[in-house]
């Protein structure tokens, strides 16, 4: 895939990019080694005031990095706006605990004294996707970045402004050159990048397909790698939910990000008793959205990213109804340039449809019926992925029943899955694993160092 900025809203070719030569790589890699060996020794308040800092430009600049995105991606303007101050909030997160997270943890054994130190690893690889541009890239810098590690960033081809724009950020900060660069390259760059030396570890987010390529190129030279991979999402309705706020809050849900998120709800599981009224209304709610031009304010569903997202969705879901599904709104792209889906409600699934075992990535819903708690469960694990749940009762058995048995990294109940700085962030199973974020994020790029001590011997 070229390296270029194709506004999803027309289609329009609007920036080129050359991607580095084999020579420009191996410059920025030696420079990374090179910033590492003296960065990794600046001091925890040093690196907290830059980052203090890269939350400060991205705060006050929010407006200018939000059209960058909405350009290169489509989210709308109003969410892109919101991303960028995100991002800001992780960096200060970060930049006001990394010290406290990695202070030494005394461990009391027989030893005179011991404890665990941690320590960064070096240049690690982040391999990241377009969907959140700033806020993936962001998630994994700060806390990186202030353990002592360096970056190097192979973004998304189809957001490279974004890319460069990132680097910027942390150059204005006051981060040595070479601390965060981003390598303009293809994705056939990666593995030889990853195969270098002086690459320590890698994080990616993205495709199962590109998760696998990454993890058995890490595995093949032992090196540390954070997967954050593809999610089905369960959304859970009880009868002793909230039912209109449920309904109202599965839209948010689904079409988060034009439906474009990894922890997105995508299967709607609704017990039997309440499912007639359920559809009804997130079919309604559905319908009504506002879909058009990104920058318009008004504008509640903005384009998928690429033409062959477009293409995917659109595939996925005229099979799904072939095989047996019933459309209750939209099911078809919009007559219109751009990249636009009608948002999309599907009921009657049947199994093996990609609608019941693929991950659809754009504003489309899949609803089942569940005749219990027990059955609600067994459809939300019946899928490969587990990275997020939301479920929906007021029932205090059920609750603990869905935090203990929902086969996923994260469990959110009466509310839609969501990241936040302080808590950690992943999946399992075809989900991927590792976690990004909180105090288990920053400490999955350190060495985990065991110290002994004995004294007088």
């Amino acid at each position: 895939m070229a390296i270029a900025t194709i506004n999803p809203a027309t289609g329009e070719l609007l920036k080129s990019f050359e991607p580095l030569t084999d020579a420009q790589i191996e410059v920025k890699l030696q420079k990374a080694a090179d910033t590492f060996s003296s960065y990794r020794h600046v001091p925890f308040a040093e690196r907290a005031r830059m980052m203090l800092k890269a939350a400060e430009i991205l705060e006050k600049e929010k407006d200018t990095f939000a059209r960058v995105m909405t350009t290169e991606m489509g989210k709308t303007l109003r969410s892109a706006v919101d991303e960028a101050v995100k991002c800001a909030w992780v960096c200060r997160y970060y930049a006001e605990n990394a010290e406290k997270f990695l202070a030494d943890e005394v461990v009391e054994t027989g030893a005179s004294r011991s404890y665990i130190r941690y320590q960064p690893l070096g240049p690690v690889l982040a391999v990241m996707p377009w969907n959140f541009p700033f806020w993936q890239v962001l998630r994994f810098a700060a806390p990186a970045l202030m353990a002592g590690n360096v970056g190097l960033l192979k973004h998304a081809s189809i957001v490279p402004q974004c890319a460069l724009a990132i680097e910027d950020i942390f150059r204005r900060a006051g981060f040595p050159d070479g601390a965060f660069q981003t390598l303009l390259v293809g994705s056939q760059k990666v593995d030889k990048i990853l195969g270098d030396s002086r690459v320590m570890a890698a994080t990616l987010t993205g495709s199962e397909g590109a998760g696998i390529e990454v993890g058995i190129g890490a595995a093949k030279r032992i090196k540390k790698v954070v997967l954050e991979l593809g999610g089905s999402d369960p959304f859970i309705v009880m009868p002793s939910a909230n039912l209109e706020v449920a309904a109202a809050t599965a839209v948010k849900a689904r079409i988060f990000n034009n439906g474009q998120s990894c922890i997105a709800a995508k299967r709607f599981i609704v017990h039997e008793a309440i499912a007639d009224k359920f559809e009804r209304a997130f079919a309604e709610k559905m319908a009504a959205l506002k879909v058009g031009d990104p920058f318009d304010e008004k504008t509640e569903l903005g384009p998928l990213s690429t033409a062959d997202g477009l293409a995917d969705i659109d595939r996925d879901v005229k099979k799904t109804v072939q095989a047996g599904a019933k459309v209750l709104t939209g099911g078809k792209p919009l007559d219109r340039p751009g990249n636009f889906y009608a948002p999309t409600v599907l009921t009657n699934i049947p199994e093996g449809s990609p609608a019941h075992k693929e991950e659809l990535f754009g504003p489309v819903a899949s609803v089942f019926r569940a005749k219990d708690v027990n059955d609600a469960i067994r459809i939300a694990n019946d899928s490969r992925f587990g990275l997020g749940a939301s479920a929906w009762t007021n029932d205090k058995n059920e609750r603990e029943r869905f935090v203990n048995d929902l086969e996923s990294g994260m469990v959110f109940i009466n509310k839609m899955v969501a990241s936040d700085p302080r808590i950690p962030f992943g999946g399992v199973k075809w989900s991927g694993h590792g976690r990004e974020l909180g105090v288990h994020g920053i400490r999955e790029f350190t060495n985990i160092k065991t110290v002994w001590i004995e004294e007088g011997t």
